[in-house]
């Protein structure tokens, strides 16, 4: 089942996710879900915060589909390894329609459990790394938009708040 995807703003985006305690079926399902919902925005990662859901979940997939064997799902990961710089424009399915260059580390490991239960341990690197990163601020309760300091900062919240008035967002 597709689920709608929370926008900025939404408060469940901004509040840090709790450890998944069971796998259970409706975990499963919310797994499941997940995927269908960030092969549909189209995306290439999803945190279930952004579907609602304050678990600390996330799905990535950089072939948004095209090679199964690339969907990777985390529950309860954690960052173990960080190391370098990489400044690239990023985006995100919670706040369509905005881009911004973020600095990020090039290079990242992510340890935490398959959906069947088995503790994974991945080494993400350039793209794979920003996003295992940018899923992983979704699960402490941050966006890209946090991220982002001044003018620039300013100039999407301004934009969104008007956004919102309208009805728009």
């Amino acid at each position: 089942m597709i689920r709608p995807i929370l926008r900025y703003g939404a408060e469940v985006l901004h509040q840090p996710a709790a450890p998944v305690t069971e796998i259970t079926p409706d975990i499963q399902r919310l797994i499941d879900d997940m995927i269908q919902t960030m092969y549909a925005a189209p995306g290439i990662g999803l945190a279930a915060t952004q579907v609602g859901v304050p678990l600390r979940i996330f799905v990535a997939d950089l072939s948004a589909g095209r090679n199964p064997a690339e969907l990777l799902t985390f529950i309860n990961p954690e960052l173990v390894e960080r190391e370098g710089t990489q400044l690239e424009e990023e985006g995100c399915l919670s706040v369509p329609g905005f881009n911004a260059t973020v600095v990020r580390p090039a290079r990242a490991v992510v340890k935490g459990l398959t959906r069947d239960g088995v503790e994974q341990l991945i080494e993400g690197t350039g793209l794979l790394a920003r996003c295992f990163q940018h899923e992983m601020d979704h699960l402490e309760g941050a966006l890209f938009v946090d991220r982002l300091r001044g003018l620039q900062k300013d100039l999407i919240v301004r934009k969104i708040r008007k956004l919102s008035k309208a009805g728009k967002w």
